[in-house]
């Protein structure tokens, strides 16, 4: 069994790269099997992943590469001895470390294991930002990557990129670095994919260190079950932008140039519909998933963002969603966040 680890820093693309690879490789006959770890009490991605036919499985409430290490293995064994996959891809929260999760596995008793190399996702557009507000998290990241993906290379100008590219290279001169778009499945895309049919050939070289302390993040995540009543996916789509562009304006009175995730799963009878806003000077993306709606009506947030407090985030973000809700006449309730030590099975068809 070969595992993928797929990391990079909130909201840099992680999820979509994922979907893309996960499909091509399902595509070409192999058994695949996501784990998505999220830091929230609530998962958003495995729900976005699972809506593509993925084997999916989400550890939420912590980070596996600090707190979560005695779930992963739990986890992983559940896996084999469920679907017996040919490819396990690991999806860490985007505080995590992938090079510590990848040296946690290979001290698991779990089979026989190998690693394609490392991966960190950068986005082009936020890392000069991102190195303002957390440069030792980022240079953690980098430093203990094998393959740097510069992503979201539509979104941004060739300035942006080349100062990426240039910056990626010079806290670590001896990864390979590939430009591409994950939205794209070509050529830049492919040869990324190629690359990964390697073996990792890193290893750790320090303790381990808590990537929740060292990210400096405020996270707050839950779920409401609604009752949308028909609503048209336009109303949907307008809604979460502004309800977005609300917590927007709201977190940047606390930190001005926080970078991060802030990102929203609506569920209901016409589909799934994904918000996604990533920093201060970003726009919130919002796409429909799904065509046709199936389970029950729900909506799932998580914001997770630089130098915010988690009580502040709390005393606002369902301040807003209630609003927002209200506002379009839907019926609604909070439903309490549990904290998770099993994985909830969100997909179980390969």
């Amino acid at each position: 069994m070969k595992v993928i680890i797929i990391g990079g820093f909130l909201g840099s693309g992680k999820t979509t790269t994922l979907r893309n690879l996960g499909k091509h490789l399902s595509d070409k006959g192999h058994k695949i099997a996501i784990i998505v770890n999220e830091v929230g009490e609530v998962g958003v991605d495995g729900e976005t992943i699972s809506s593509g036919g993925l084997v999916t499985k989400e550890l939420t409430n912590g980070c596996i590469c600090c707190s979560l290490q005695a779930s992963l293995k739990s986890t992983l064994l559940t896996i084999i001895g469920d679907f017996d996959p040919d490819v396990v891809i690991v999806e860490p929260t985007g505080i995590a470390f992938p090079l510590q999760i990848k040296e946690h596995i290979e001290l698991m008793d779990i089979g026989d294991v190998s690693f394609a190399p490392v991966v960190t996702i950068v986005d082009a557009s936020r890392l000069g930002v991102e190195w303002d507000q957390i440069p030792r998290f980022i240079e953690n990241q980098i430093v203990e990557s094998e393959i740097v993906c510069i992503n979201k290379i539509d979104l941004a100008d060739g300035d942006a990129i080349a100062s990426s590219t240039q910056k990626v290279l010079e806290i670590n001169s001896d990864v390979i670095v590939v430009e591409f778009s994950a939205k794209n499945v070509d050529e830049k895309f492919e040869r990324f994919m190629d690359l990964l049919t390697g073996e990792s050939e890193l290893h750790q070289q320090r303790e381990d260190l808590n990537s929740i302390e060292e990210s400096g993040v405020g996270a707050y995540a839950g779920e409401y079950s609604i009752s949308s009543n028909g609503m048209h996916s336009d109303k949907v789509t307008t809604m979460l932008d502004n309800l977005l562009m609300d917590i927007k304006d709201k977190v940047r009175a606390v930190n001005p140039d926080f970078v991060g995730h802030i990102k929203f799963n609506f569920k209901y009878s016409e589909g799934l519909v994904k918000g996604s806003l990533t920093s201060s000077n970003g726009e919130p993306v919002v796409e429909i998933l799904d065509e046709k709606g199936a389970g029950e009506e729900h909506l799932k947030f998580l914001c997770a963002v630089t130098k915010v407090p988690k009580d502040y985030l709390m005393d606002f973000v369902d301040d807003s969603i209630r609003g927002a809700l209200e506002k379009e006449g839907l019926s609604f309730e909070k439903l309490s966040s549990e904290i998770h030590d099993e994985p909830n099975i969100i997909n179980l068809e390969l």
